[in-house]
């Protein structure tokens, strides 16, 4: 459960990611302003490899997470969409593993991308040239 909850994170941040440059920006700015915001998490080291599966693993996952959120909407009970939850996660585990990524290393870099606005725009551009 655990797991799965951790995708959906990654999946909402993948779901952003092409939209996410002006926040990032927005955020730099406010980095500058405030000296204890540049305090961060130090950023692990991923290759050009394993950024650029990210990127086209969060493209793949951006389509999936749309498809099944119009189908969570519909879904009748708790029941239902506990249903379409675990479908949903296991196609974007699919994706994500299918990309060359495990979970784990994919939810780390989505959250290192949160944290570094030059990692952010890497990925992005990454996406646009896929």
């Amino acid at each position: 459960m655990q797991r799965m909850t951790a995708l959906f994170s990654a999946v909402l941040l993948a779901t952003g990611l092409m939209t996410a440059t002006a926040h990032a920006q927005e955020e730099q700015q406010g980095a500058a302003q405030d000296p204890m915001a540049t305090q961060q998490a130090p950023a692990q080291d991923f290759s050009d490899d394993q950024l650029q599966q990210f990127a086209d693993a969060s493209q793949e996952i951006a389509v999936i997470s749309q498809e099944y959120t119009q189908r969570l909407q519909e879904a009748e009970d708790e029941s239902a969409q506990q249903e379409v939850r675990t479908e949903a996660n296991d196609r974007m585990i699919e994706v994500v593993e299918d990309s060359g990524l495990d979970v784990d290393t994919f939810n780390a870099i989505g959250q290192s991308i949160q944290q570094d606005p030059e990692m952010m725009q890497r990925v992005q551009e990454m996406a646009s040239q896929s």
